[in-house]
């Protein structure tokens, strides 16, 4: 074992083991998240990892939660891809579907950190964890409240459907996902997936009340 591999500074091991563990699951989902796995690829011994994670389950919070920031920031360039060229009301229902369609983009280009990031945690208890969060801020979970919120203040979003909102627009994305990656539909190709994602979105905001139909 070489001598660089033995002088991490303080903080910089449990970095490089949650790195090792984030490229695992990025290959494999979250059952390829072994601490034996990370601890032999970060070059450290056993006991060294110790220090930092007591087994395997510790590692996998971490690395549900660095899995949890990536989507923030596929969320976050998705919302700052919309048109600012609108109304208010306009601008907040498409910053509302960008939540969606990054949400799936996600999905689709990094799947095995997708299925970490949203397999794994059993409650919300990572929905505004600062470990959750990307460049932004913002977890996925406050990303998409931020938007809901933004199209109550722009009176695009009847204040009687607000309650809840997060969790029923997160199942219908979440569902497509699933069922892209692991259910009936992931033979279909990638490209007739992504043709479906504007229209689902559109669905959620029609269901939320957000514009009647004759609008689109």
């Amino acid at each position: 074992m070489s001598v660089a591999r033995e002088t991490y500074h303080h903080g910089d091991l449990r970095r490089a083991l949650v790195e090792e563990g984030l490229a695992l699951a990025s290959a494999g989902g979250p059952d390829a998240v072994v601490l034996r796995e990370a601890t032999r690829r970060a070059g450290v011994s056993a006991n060294a990892a110790y220090r930092h994670f007591a087994d395997r389950d510790a590692l996998l919070a971490a690395v549900v939660s660095r899995a949890q920031a990536r989507a923030a920031d596929v969320i976050a360039e998705a919302i700052a891809e919309v048109d600012e060229s609108c109304d208010p009301a306009a601008l907040a229902r498409a910053r509302f579907r960008a939540v969606g369609v990054g949400y799936l983009r996600f999905a689709l280009t990094e799947s095995g950190l997708f299925r970490t990031a949203f397999a794994v945690p059993t409650d919300l208890s990572r929905s505004a964890s600062p470990e959750a969060a990307g460049a932004s801020g913002r977890t996925p979970f406050q990303l998409l409240s931020d938007q809901l919120d933004e199209m109550l203040e722009a009176g695009a979003l009847p204040a009687a459907e607000r309650p809840g909102a997060e969790l029923l627009a997160w199942s219908a994305v979440h569902g497509l996902a699933m069922l892209a990656l692991e259910g009936p539909l992931r033979d279909l190709p990638r490209g007739a997936i992504e043709a479906l994602t504007p229209r689902l979105v559109r669905m959620v905001d029609l269901g939320l009340g957000v514009v009647s139909p004759a609008v689109g």
